[in-house]
């Protein structure tokens, strides 16, 4: 299965690589792998839609970044979400997924790589 790193992901969502390491750390984000203790966290095709959807939730509703994730799940299962007395909230997921492929392409070539092994000896 395809996982991207956090730095990837980052630049493809357009946010700074330390507040996307807190938003991972304080919320659980379906398709996140992490493993153990220093080794780098990855996040599947999936974790990536879901954060975008989330991010832009966030930016058009003013929602808190628990409750964007919430209900960027909801909308990414089902298409669309009933919010009370006639109001429907409703997402074009096949057109977020283009956008966010073409990103991914572009950040996996620019992204950092991160440092394997040991670092060289100062001499």
């Amino acid at each position: 299965m395809r996982a991207y790193t956090v730095a990837t992901t980052a630049v493809t969502l357009r946010m700074p690589e330390k507040w996307l390491d807190n938003i991972l750390s304080q919320n659980q984000v379906e398709g996140v792998v992490r493993k153990r203790q220093g080794v780098a966290r990855r996040l599947t095709p999936k974790a990536v839609l879901t954060l975008e959807v989330a991010i832009r939730l966030a930016r058009a509703l003013g929602a808190t970044m628990p409750v964007a994730l919430r209900l960027a799940r909801q909308l990414i299962e089902q298409g669309a979400i009933a919010a009370g007395e006639g109001l429907h909230l409703a997402i074009d997921i096949r057109q977020v997924e283009e956008d966010l492929t073409d990103r991914l392409a572009h950040a996996v070539e620019i992204a950092p790589s991160p440092q394997r092994g040991r670092p060289r000896r100062k001499t």
